[in-house]
């Protein structure tokens, strides 16, 4: 008998919450029974209108808004297959992704409908999406509205899908080539919901403020796990520091997710004070590493906040290791740990052999669990290449403690190699971050004839701070080995380049100084 379906979760709570604040989004309120009667209206239209058979894939290109989290409710009901697109795509990267994909469906917003059309457009093959629905108005290109579909359909609830049946084709970052169709199955999505659950209280009495990209895994224990516990939701299009301090002041929100590049953003904002946050109970940061420096200032300035982070990454749906509040509270080293493998998920850190390194030992981060991703879409060489041995190589350089708490160290293509030795980027920009100076740090490798690579940081500083290269030396051989301190020093005026999750793109700073050879890692 089969549980492991969101039919089992979402539908109990639209009815226990009927008449209980679901939704707010800008002018818009709605209550969970105004969710199912639009949610299933969106189903019926996908079906008799749209076309959209199980298994079809449908993709998304939009900012946060209710109607986005009812299209990703569509899915996990099993209407099709959601490709959510990350808004940073170039036009080549979108033309690739939704032909590989196959949509032939695509729901675009305002902001990016006209994005959408002209990579499209730029194609040289016919594009192979029959319909776009626009959310919301505006005049840009669309065959249909959003709200015209609903308007015009019956509330039907979809079949339940098998547990099998893929939910979601999320495509990664493309690092390094062409982006990987992660397909997922119900069953994993369920199953990384229950893992957070497991870790995080899913409270009816909580408001949860979606600031993260819902195009991006890291939003889905917001985007499944807050309704279903009868919550509320609250959206923000697209991330601003000020905004955010007014949704959360304005709506007492209890819940959030950010990155540590967001945190930085909010607390360095004018219009931030202390207080303007009292009524948050729970803030999740995780994503990319966190400094040293900007976590004691957030533990310092809000003891009673239960601070937790969480690691994963797409292929898993999301969610690995955890760090819990108790964690944060007592400190010491493990406070610049991951935590531990959430209940389901084993971990193991193994060389480049293969084999289990002892603890403490760095090697890569490898996992097993049910949440895991089916494949790579159209890539089984890939997939049995990160799948090799029957553990999910993450790509991430790490140890483990004797408590089974999780260092991560690097990833394996940002460690540096310089004159044989190892330096994982990371600790360095660790290290910088401490000066109260520096706002942003990125640290990478760049050529050099004998070394092989040597440590170049990239620095922003906060307004009206001044350091130099030389004192800025100085206060990193004070935390870190001399081999690791950064031999150059690069200072800019301008934010450094973010991905639409909110990451620093190392590739892209790296791009310049290797554009004419090859990099071994």
């Amino acid at each position: 008998m089969k549980e492991l379906v969101y039919h089992r979760l979402l539908l109990p709570a639209l009815d226990r919450y009927a008449d209980k604040t679901a939704f707010i989004d800008g002018a818009y309120t709605g209550t969970f029974a105004d969710h199912g009667d639009r949610l299933f209206r969106l189903c019926s239209a996908m079906r008799n209108e749209l076309g959209i058979k199980p298994g079809d894939r449908f993709a998304v290109m939009a900012a946060n808004s209710h109607q986005f989290l009812e299209l990703w409710h569509a899915a996990f009901l099993g209407v099709g297959v959601m490709n959510p697109l990350n808004l940073r795509l170039a036009g080549k990267e979108l033309d690739y992704i939704v032909r590989d994909s196959g949509a032939e469906v695509v729901f675009v917003d305002f902001l990016f409908a006209g994005l959408f059309a002209a990579a499209m457009e730029a194609s040289e093959e016919p594009s192979p999406v029959r319909h776009v629905v626009l959310i919301g108005d505006g005049d840009v290109p669309h065959d249909i509205k959003y709200e015209d579909l609903i308007a015009a359909a019956d509330p039907v609830i979809p079949d339940e899908p098998e547990e099998d049946d893929l939910a979601v084709l999320m495509y990664t970052g493309g690092t390094t080539g062409l982006p990987k169709g992660v397909a997922v199955e119900h069953r994993a999505e369920m199953l990384n919901l229950y893992h957070i659950a497991m870790v995080i209280p899913l409270l009816e009495d909580s408001t949860y403020l979606h600031q993260t990209p819902m195009f991006h895994a890291a939003s889905m224990g917001g985007i499944m796990g807050t309704p279903a516990a009868g919550g509320t939701s609250v959206f923000m299009p697209l991330f601003d520091p000020g905004a955010a301090i007014g949704l959360i002041q304005e709506h007492q929100v209890t819940q959030t997710m950010m990155v540590p590049t967001m945190i930085a953003m909010l607390l360095n904002h004018d219009d931030f004070s202390p207080e303007k946050l009292a009524s948050m109970q729970m803030l999740t940061y995780g994503a990319s590493p966190m400094p040293a420096a900007l976590l004691d200032r957030m533990l310092e300035m809000y003891p009673e906040l239960d601070i937790t982070q969480g690691y994963g990454m797409t292929e898993c749906s999301s969610l690995l290791t955890w760090l819990d509040a108790n964690d944060h509270r007592t400190g010491g080293p493990r406070l610049q740990s991951a935590g531990r493998a959430v209940p389901g998920v084993s971990l193991t850190i193994r060389d480049d052999a293969g084999n289990e390194v002892p603890t403490g030992q760095t090697g890569e981060v490898c996992a097993k669990a049910g949440n895991f991703m089916r494949e790579y879409w159209h890539k089984p060489e890939a997939t049995a290449e990160v799948f090799e041995g029957g553990w999910y190589h993450t790509g991430d350089a790490g140890y483990v403690d004797e408590g089974g708490y999780l260092f991560l160290v690097d990833r394996v293509k940002d460690m540096i190699v310089t004159g044989g030795e190892n330096v994982y980027s990371a600790e360095v920009e660790s290290a910088i971050s401490k000066h109260e100076t520096v706002e942003q740090v990125a640290v990478i490798g760049i050529p050099h004839e004998t070394w092989g690579e040597q440590v170049h940081a990239i620095v922003v500083l906060f307004d009206g701070m001044t350091v130099t290269a030389e004192e800025l030396q100085a206060h990193c051989r004070e935390h870190i080995a001399g081999y690791k301190v950064p031999k150059s020093v690069e200072f800019r005026t301008e934010p450094l380049p973010l991905s639409g999750a909110m990451k620093i793109l190392k590739k892209d700073l790296r791009a310049p100084f290797w554009d004419d050879q090859a990099r071994n890692v």
